[in-house]
């Protein structure tokens, strides 16, 4: 598969960026503030939020992706959705955060949550590839839920799941695809996608962006749809993100896709600086800041949700990798807090039920490229590749 392609080489790169990048193992517990704990003393009770401890540990538990929490992205959405079905079901439930963003670090944080009593355990994040692939046999009586992967070995060369894997892949070109033709049907031309690392679910993101600024642009009669387009690297706020959106927008960039983690974060503070607009990812990050106009979504929390109530209620699809997309209202855009001034809930209805329906077909990246100008071709929109 090309997706598998593109991972294999985007993995090598990985490797050194991001042993350095992970916190400490964390738990939690009701009402005490956050604190961290060494890889040493994994053991001992540590902090976050959890439910009361039943007396067989925490049933379900989340290890997170590299962040936090309360990431307003990845993290929180699948978290959101798991304390949800928890709590409506008095269930024990708690999560736990890696030492580092390794698959060593991955694999003993899911041991430290079996061992605290978890039946079944998310993980969110394509990183958890070859931990889940390792886990499932390491640990058969317990189920994975797998966000934005399907399990793997650590050279690709044997992709396996289970039936104790329920694997989660999402259409992120079509979320993207919404956002850029709600941008420019609200008046934006000047467009930016600042992604974090070019990795299979952030390239989707992008190419669908520009796809729907394209197809929009074409429905107006606009010639001079613009998208300035990159790839920081790397999934953090860091300086130069932040440097390098505030010139976009000082250079007439209106709205930038903040696409790739804490990434957003650095254009939402550049973006409040010069008094521009972002677009959100993941989640509604509309409560992040007040320049997010939209949020390309991912169900996250209904996928988790969905996925933890089958297996409580013994349907649980493993073995099988569920594809969430507009078919299945897996993604969208959050109206209800989007701040259009022209662009409108009749539009939007329009716009995805002609996805749901397959009316409207996405360009898929080609096999290990990253670079829009050469998959895409648009009749109304110029992308500006900076590498």
């Amino acid at each position: 598969m090309k997706k598998r392609a593109l991972a294999l080489a985007m993995a090598v790169m990985m490797t050194a960026a991001l042993s350095g990048c992970g916190s400490s193992n964390q738990g939690g517990a009701t009402t005490a503030a956050p604190e961290t704990t060494t890889a040493a003393e994994k053991a001992a009770e540590t902090t976050a939020a959890a439910s009361e401890k039943s007396d067989n540990g925490y049933e379900l538990a989340l290890v997170t992706d590299l962040g936090t929490i309360d990431d307003k992205s990845f993290n929180q959405g699948a978290w959101e959705g798991m304390k949800k079905y928890a709590e409506e079901n008095k269930i024990s439930y708690k999560y736990y955060q890696p030492q580092e963003g390794t698959t060593d670090s991955y694999l003993e944080t899911i041991g430290l949550a079996i061992e605290g009593g978890a039946k079944l355990v998310v993980c969110p994040g394509f990183l958890f590839e070859e931990p889940v692939f390792l886990a499932q046999d390491q640990y058969k009586d317990v189920h994975f839920i797998l966000l934005d992967g399907e399990p793997h070995n650590g050279d690709y060369s044997e992709f396996r799941t289970e039936a104790n894997v329920m694997p989660i892949l999402f259409q992120e070109d079509e979320p993207g695809f919404l956002a850029g033709y709600a941008a420019v049907k609200d008046g934006y031309t000047k467009l930016g996608f600042l992604g974090g690392m070019a990795v299979p679910a952030v390239i989707r993101y992008g190419y669908g962006f520009a796809e729907g600024a394209d197809v929009a642009a074409k429905e107006m009669g606009i010639d001079s749809v613009e998208i300035m387009y990159n790839y920081t690297g790397a999934f953090a706020a860091t300086p130069e993100a932040q440097s390098m959106a505030a010139s976009w927008y000082q250079n007439g960039t209106e709205v930038i896709f903040g696409c790739g983690g804490a990434v957003g974060n650095s254009v939402m503070a550049a973006a409040e600086e010069k008094g521009t607009k972002v677009i959100g990812v993941d989640v509604d990050q509309s409560f992040e800041s007040n320049t997010v106009i939209t949020s390309a979504m991912k169900e996250l929390s209904v996928s988790v949700y969905d996925g933890v109530k089958a297996f409580y209620d013994n349907s649980f699809p493993g073995g099988k990798t569920s594809i969430f997309s507009a078919k299945n209202n897996g993604i969208g855009l959050p109206m209800e807090t989007s701040k259009f001034t022209k662009f409108t809930q009749q539009d939007y209805d329009g716009i995805f039920a002609q996805l749901k329906d397959g009316k409207i077909e996405l360009v898929q990246p080609s096999q290990d490229n990253n670079n829009p100008t050469v998959d895409l071709k648009l009749e109304k929109t110029k992308i500006n590749f900076v590498e």
